[in-house]
């Protein structure tokens, strides 16, 4: 039986997230300098709002890459393994929505 190695349907775009997520890194070093720097609590909360913005965007754009290659490409191999992989996205779409 042939084994075919599986890529990751984000691949494509990996230098893209990986430049959000240093962008990401930033904004956390900058959050760590303004309470450091005793900034104003709202101009922090800000802050924190755009980085948790930026987190969102990254977690559903890996969402929408594994819904389209992985998902996809399980259903394509059987009913049981697309299950699988079905309830796998609801679980992290379940703990993306409580986070």
């Amino acid at each position: 039986m042939d084994m075919v190695e599986h890529q990751h349907g984000y691949l494509h775009r990996k230098d893209d997230y990986l430049a959000r997520l240093r962008r990401i890194e930033g904004q956390a070093r900058g959050l760590q300098r303004m309470v450091e720097e005793e900034q104003y609590c709202i101009d922090i909360l800000t802050q924190v709002s755009a980085m948790t913005k930026a987190l969102q965007a990254v977690s559903l754009g890996l969402l929408d890459e594994h819904m389209h290659h992985c998902v996809a490409d399980a259903a394509r191999a059987g009913e049981a393994e697309g299950r699988a992989k079905i309830d796998e996205a609801v679980a992290a779409i379940t703990r993306l929505v409580k986070s």
